[in-house]
């Protein structure tokens, strides 16, 4: 696959359990009634980002791998989404998101280039 010894060494996982640290900052400040709605999914889609990256890394095969990498870049839309919904319901104010929103979009960026990378047949 890779020379990377393991899954820790990888930026884009680092930089996605910034991302659920940040989040979980974020969604400590919401109303205690959406801590079994949006609280809970968005912590849930976040936590799946760097968890597929460590199992999709951990598998014995590149196109494991890859599957594991799509799963997480969905939950990264998934929690895109889950973010302008808290924007819109004014459950977070857009400066509050300012570093989640930079935190997001690196992620999905790095996530896409592994996966096109990883997807593009040796020649």
């Amino acid at each position: 696959m890779n020379t990377t010894n393991s899954y820790r060494d990888l930026i884009v996982w680092q930089k996605a359990i910034d991302l659920v640290t940040q989040l979980y900052k974020i969604t400590n400040k919401f109303p205690r009634e959406e801590i079994y709605g949006l609280t809970s999914q968005m912590r849930r889609s976040a936590v799946s980002i760097p968890s597929n990256i460590a199992e999709g890394r951990n598998r014995g095969t590149k196109k494991d791998y890859v599957q594991f990498l799509r799963i997480a870049y969905g939950s990264g839309a998934e929690l895109e989404t889950q973010i302008t919904i808290c924007k819109r319901l004014k459950l977070i104010i857009t400066a509050e998101c300012i570093e989640i929103d930079s935190l997001l979009d690196e992620v999905m960026r790095m996530l896409n280039a592994m996966i096109r990378k990883l997807s593009t047949p040796k020649s």
